[in-house]
């Protein structure tokens, strides 16, 4: 009823009214009187008259947004469309499953390394990708999963919640004394309650292995620190309870099948050393126990070593990290607990290093007082090895590059005896060579140059000297070391005055951007009431700007003018110690901020400055004033004057050792450098004419002589 109303009145209506109507609706996108939407028309697209039953069909208009819900924004702009007429149905029908289901994306959305692999995986197709979610999810099987059956894991994992007694594995890991409690155990019920501490608590991977093949059970369950050990269903206790039936089971254990050539030659490697060490906490091939070799060996010395022409003794940092790869991958060969008395396992050590360039060795777990440091040092002592690792797991000693094997060392050893027993004998040969000689020739050539010729020659043609010549020589000897000593000072003297120079000048070089305010004569004054009123509020504040060793620069100037911008007062700390550089840096301070000097007052960390802002403060627009230093150049200038006052301290010092020295001399001050030196080469010159006095009194008796 309501359309052939609609329609009669709009075919009453002209086609320009038609127009008009229709496009102020679509120009203010408003609805028809009657509630129905309208379509935006064109005068190309309008209907005749004939067509506006058409217009308003039920069967032509498109069905309201309410029937269909949308659940995203690509089909709500699709049903838009849809519903505005700008897509036909067939087409929407037939592209709506790669339209409506594809990702929208950004072209210039960025994918992280991460998200590669993840769209990598969403290409492919969806069998291969489920197939491959499966793997990753599926974990491997454990030997329990394998063995028991699914009712019967169920079963023990049921009654594993009920246990409440534990055993604590200590740090040394299953000791034998612990496989003792655990067989206790099993023989009252079929399940034990494990709990791991230190190392093997941190690998329970490493602690599952170790557990299943020292007990010999299955591992039902494991989290965190805690296991439950299942006894297994033939179980019948330990057949041997004493120690050597394990060392046995152990030991032929490792030499099953299952080991790798590699483990097999070391551990053949490892069989002549002594016995193994049961209780290894690790998998792999079983340590030797270093604690039952003997702890001295009769006639032990510390090896020949003998570094080849050309090289280099010590190793360089890359072949020290090459060589801890190497030894890190190594299993232990030896477990050691104490820390001295080392020789049996030394002497084992240079045997090894003959087959292998490192020796590894394991630290003991929960043995009382192992010093890991003195193990090294002993070791390192006995052997003479380079330390490549130590902690308080392992020890690594590399045997180094002077080594030399021990059968090799007794054939130097060998030979360096026999040159010794060659050299012997031609010495006995030369002596009765000598002793066979004649009196005559021996006394003509056995004392030339000899202490006994000399003698003769002195008491020949020499002179006696007196005690006071001895002591007027002792003072010239004296005098001539004193003499030495103070042109060596003096040579230092002059290199600090040098570097003394270059300091000023630096300090000259950086003080020149320096150029402080002088004092502001009309400025603000404060009463006595508010400075003792000032003081006793910057006293109590807790805020305070620290004044260090760079003194007043730039920043500090800032940093008060924002104190000042919160508060009235604002109170620095200063740790010089001398007043009067305190006061000078507070009157530097006043000039350059511009406010009012409180107080100046002593304080546990320093001195305090308490400064007031005034009561006519502006802001100014520069928080940093130019004219000061920067925060670098503060620091530099700090150094230099530093530098500037030790270097003077000791200039000062050098003088005055200088002329203390020149009293002690007996010259005046006022003798030059020169005119002392000339008198010391007078007395080397008196010295050197005594000498050649007393050749040519020995060359006038040889010529009487003859």
């Amino acid at each position: 009823m309501r359309l052939s109303m609609k329609s009669a009145l709009l075919s009453t209506l002209p086609p320009s009214s038609s127009v008009l109507l229709f496009s102020s609706y679509s120009k203010f996108k408003l609805k028809s009187p009657l509630g129905i939407p309208i379509r935006a028309l064109t005068s190309s697209s309008l209907p005749t008259t004939r067509d506006h039953d058409d217009l308003f069909d039920p069967l032509s208009l498109p069905a309201p947004q309410h029937l269909h819900k949308a659940t995203n924004a690509i089909e709500r702009i699709a049903l838009r469309l849809r519903n505005l007429g700008l897509a036909s149905t067939t087409d929407l029908a037939d592209a709506e499953d790669d339209f409506l289901r594809r990702e929208w994306l950004r072209p210039d959305q960025a994918l992280f390394p991460w998200d590669k692999g993840q769209e990598e995986d969403a290409e492919e197709p969806g069998e291969q990708q489920k197939e491959k979610l499966k793997k990753k999810n599926v974990n491997a099987l454990t030997l329990a999963e394998q063995t028991l059956v699914e009712e019967e894991l169920r079963r023990l994992r049921t009654l594993g919640m009920s246990l409440k007694e534990k055993i604590t594995i200590p740090k040394a890991g299953l000791t034998r004394a612990v496989l003792d409690r655990i067989h206790r155990h099993w023989s009252n019920c079929e399940l034990v309650r494990l709990k791991f501490h230190e190392f093997l608590a941190q690998n329970m991977k490493l602690a599952h292995q170790i557990v299943e093949h020292r007990t010999r059970g299955l591992v039902i369950w494991r989290s965190g620190s805690y296991m439950w050990v299942y006894r297994g269903k033939n179980y019948q206790g330990p057949v041997e309870s004493d120690a050597t039936s394990m060392e046995k089971s152990e030991a032929v254990w490792w030499k099953g099948e299952n080991m790798t050539p590699e483990e097999a030659e070391f551990n053949r490697m490892l069989d002549g050393f002594g016995p193994r060490f049961v209780e290894w906490w690790g998998t792999g091939i079983l340590p030797v126990d270093a604690d039952s070799l003997p702890p001295m060996v009769p006639g032990y010395k510390t090896p020949l070593r003998l570094l080849p022409a050309g090289m280099r003794p010590q190793l360089t940092n890359d072949e020290l990290t090459n060589m801890r790869k190497l030894a890190k991958s190594l299993p232990c060969h030896f477990a050691l607990g104490r820390n001295r008395n080392l020789q049996g396992l030394a002497s084992a050590i240079l045997r090894l290093w003959e087959k292998s360039l490192v020796a590894k060795i394991g630290v003991k777990r929960g043995i009382v007082n192992t010093n890991n440091e003195l193990m090294a040092q002993e070791l390192k002592a006995l052997t003479g090895g380079t330390l490549l690792l130590r902690n308080k797991y392992y020890i690594v000693i590399y045997r180094g590059k002077d080594f030399v094997p021990t059968s090799v060392a007794a054939v130097i050893a060998e030979r360096q005896e026999l040159t010794k027993q060659v050299q012997d004998v031609e010495e006995k040969v030369r002596c009765k060579a000598l002793d066979s000689t004649p009196s005559g020739e021996d006394e003509s050539t056995a004392q030339a140059g000899s202490l006994a010729e000399f003698y003769v020659a002195q008491a020949c043609w020499g002179r006696d000297i007196s005690t006071e010549e001895r002591e007027r020589m002792m003072q010239e000897v004296a005098k001539a070391k004193n003499a030495k000593l103070v042109k060596k000072i003096e040579c230092k003297l002059a290199v600090a005055q040098a570097k003394r120079l270059r300091a000023e000048k630096l300090l000259a070089k950086i003080e020149a951007s320096l150029l402080p305010v002088g004092p502001d004569y009309d400025k603000e004054t404060i009463t006595d009431e508010e400075r003792v009123m000032f003081r006793s509020v910057g006293l109590r504040m807790k805020a305070y700007l620290p004044l260090g060793i760079r003194g007043v620069f730039d920043g500090v100037i800032e940093n008060m003018h924002l104190h000042w911008k919160h508060r009235e007062l604002v109170k620095l700390i200063t740790k010089q110690k001398t007043l009067a550089f305190v006061e000078d840096t507070a009157r530097l301070l006043e000039y350059e901020s511009g406010g009012i000097l409180v107080a100046i007052d002593k304080v546990p960390k320093g001195f305090s400055l308490i400064y007031y802002r005034g009561k006519n403060y502006r802001r100014p627009m520069t928080l940093r004033p130019r004219n000061l230093l920067t925060k670098a150049k503060a620091l530099q200038r700090s150094i230099v004057m530093q530098r500037h006052e030790a270097l003077s301290q000791h200039v000062t010092e050098l003088g005055e050792k200088i002329e203390e020295m020149k009293k002690k001399l007996g010259l005046s001050q006022d003798l030059g450098t020169k005119d002392r030196w000339n008198v010391e080469d007078h007395n080397q010159i008196d010295h050197i004419s005594e000498f050649t006095q007393s050749e040519e009194e020995y060359s006038d008796g040889d010529d009487t002589d003859g």
